[in-house]
C-alpha cells in the first residue's frame, strides 16, 4: 500500500515513541486545537458575538463542558482500543465504518466549503477580489502546496509564526477594544437569553466531524495507545479543548468591545471588520494574510483527514488517495463558487452541520466501548460513560430544535 503522508502532513503521522507530555501527547492537542480555530472560528464568534453580545459568554462555557464530554470519551476509547474510528465502528457492526467514514468525509466537505470560503475571504481583505475569484485562487495554490513538499514545509512554518501573532493583535485588539469585562462574565455563568443554534455551530466547529477523530488517530500514529497511556490521553484532550477555548473567549472580548461600541461588522467578513475597527487598516490587512493561511492550511488539513477515514477499506484508496484529496479539494472549492451564499453564512452552516453529526459519532463510541469483544480487559468509567451520553442526548435535543429553527428561517 501506499504511503498515507501528504507532503503537508508528514509530520503529523510519524511514529513518535516519546510519551512524555511533550511530543506527540502536546501536537495531538495542538492539531485538534488548530483544526478548531480556522475561518469558521473566527468567524462565528465575530457574527454569534454582534447578536448575542455579552450573553455569547455562557454559549462558549456550555460549549466547552460540553467539549470536553465528548473528547474525553472520544479519544480515551479510541486510543485503549487500538483502532481508528472507522475500524473499531466495523468491528462493532460489519458496514457501521462505512457510514462513520460517510458522515465524517461529509461534515468534512463541510468544513472544507467553509474554508475555501475563508481563502475567498482573506484574498478579498489584501487584494479587493471577489471572494468567489479568490476561493478559485487559492484553489489551485492549495493543490500546488499539496503536490509540492517545499512549500507546504515552507507555508506550514509561516502559518505558525503568524498564528502566535494573530493571538497577539486579538489580544490587543481586545484591550484597546474596551469591552465590558464585568458584564461579560456576569453573563457567561448568567445569562440572559439562550441560543441552541449556536452552540450546536460552537460544538460542532470544535469537536464536530473530522476534528476530535484527527487527534484521536494522531495519538495512533505516535503509537500513544492503551490503558497504560490514558492519563497522557487525558491531558492531550482537555489541553487542546482549553486552548481554543481561551483563543475564542479572547476574540469574543475583542468582537464585543467593537460592538459595545456601537460599530456594525461588516456582513461578507465580519472577523476582518473587528480588526479593522479596532487596529485601523493595518490591523486589517493582516488579518486577511492570517485568515488565508489559516484557511489555505485547513483545505488541505481538512481535506486529507477526511479522505484518511477511508484509507484502511481498500489498497486502491490508499495507493490513489492523492488524486482522491486533488478531487476533494477542487470539488469544495466549486461548491463554494456555485452556492448562492455569503462565505459567512457558509462558514455558520459548516459548524452547525458537524455538530448534528456528533451526537451520531459519539453514540457509535460509548455504544462499542460497553463490548466485551472489543474491550476484553478495559472497562470504561461510569462517570465517563454518563456524561458521554449525556453530551448525546443534550446535543440531539438542541440538533432537533436547530433544524426546525432553520426550517422556520428557510420558509
Amino acid at each position: 500500500m501506499a504511503s498515507d503522508q501528504s507532503p503537508v502532513n508528514q509530520s503529523l503521522h510519524k511514529p513518535l515513541l516519546r510519551r512524555g507530555w511533550g511530543g506527540p501527547i502536546l501536537g495531538a492537542a495542538f492539531l485538534m486545537a488548530t483544526s478548531a480555530i480556522g475561518p469558521g472560528f473566527l468567524n462565528n464568534t465575530s457574527v454569534f458575538t454582534q447578536q448575542l453580545l455579552t450573553g455569547f459568554g455562557f454559549v462558549i462555557l456550555i460549549s466547552v463542558i460540553i467539549d470536553i464530554g465528548a473528547q474525553l470519551n472520544i479519544w480515551r476509547i479510541i486510543t485503549v482500543s487500538e483502532n481508528r474510528a472507522q475500524d473499531l465502528s466495523n468491528r462493532l457492526w460489519p458496514g457501521l465504518g462505512y457510514v462513520l467514514a460517510a458522515l465524517v468525509a461529509f461534515g468534512g466537505l463541510a468544513f472544507n466549503v467553509g474554508n475555501i470560503a475563508g481563502c475567498g475571504l482573506g484574498l478579498e481583505v489584501l487584494t479587493g477580489m471577489d471572494a468567489k475569484w479568490g476561493a478559485a485562487v487559492s484553489c489551485i495554490i492549495a493543490l500546488i502546496i499539496f503536490w509540492t513538499k517545499e512549500a507546504g514545509k515552507a507555508i506550514d512554518l509561516f502559518v505558525k509564526i503568524l498564528g502566535a501573532a494573530m493571538i497577539g493583535l486579538t489580544l490587543y485588539v481586545m484591550f484597546a477594544s474596551h469591552p465590558p469585562y464585568a458584564k461579560a462574565i456576569e453573563h457567561t455563568f448568567w445569562p440572559k437569553e439562550i441560543d441552541v443554534k449556536m452552540i450546536v455551530a460552537l460544538v460542532g466547529g470544535t469537536v464536530g466531524g473530522y476534528i476530535s477523530f484527527a487527534g484521536a488517530h494522531r495519538l495512533l500514529d505516535a503509537n500513544v495507545k492503551g490503558v497504560a497511556a490514558i492519563p497522557q490521553v487525558n491531558k492531550s484532550s482537555v489541553t487542546g479543548i482549553i486552548v481554543t477555548a481561551i483563543m475564542r473567549y479572547i476574540l469574543f472580548l475583542a468582537a464585543l468591545g467593537v460592538v459595545w461600541s456601537g460599530a456594525a461588522l461588516a456582513e461578507k467578513n465580519p472577523a476582518a471588520s473587528v480588526f479593522q475597527i479596532a487596529a485601523g487598516n493595518a490591523g486589517y490587512k493582516f488579518f486577511g494574510v492570517v485568515l488565508w493561511c489559516a484557511a489555505i492550511t485547513s483545505v488541505i488539513g481538512a481535506s486529507f483527514t477526511s479522505v484518511s477515514f477511508w484509507k484502511t477499506f481498500s489498497p486502491a484508496l490508499g495507493k490513489n488517495q492523492r488524486w482522491i484529496i486533488s478531487g476533494f479539494i477542487l470539488f469544495s472549492a466549486l461548491m463554494f463558487i456555485t452556492l448562492r451564499q455569503t462565505p459567512s453564512a457558509i462558514l455558520v452552516m459548516a459548524g452547525i452541520l458537524n455538530g448534528l453529526i456528533l451526537p451520531v459519532a459519539l453514540t457509535i463510541m460509548l455504544i462499542a466501548v460497553t463490548k466485551k469483544k472489543l474491550f476484553p480487559s478495559y472497562k470504561h468509567p461510569l462517570w465517563m460513560y454518563i456524561s458521554g451520553w449525556l453530551v448525546v442526548a443534550l446535543m440531539t435535543w438542541m440538533s432537533i430544535l436547530t433544524i426546525q429553527q432553520s426550517i422556520r428561517e428557510f420558509y
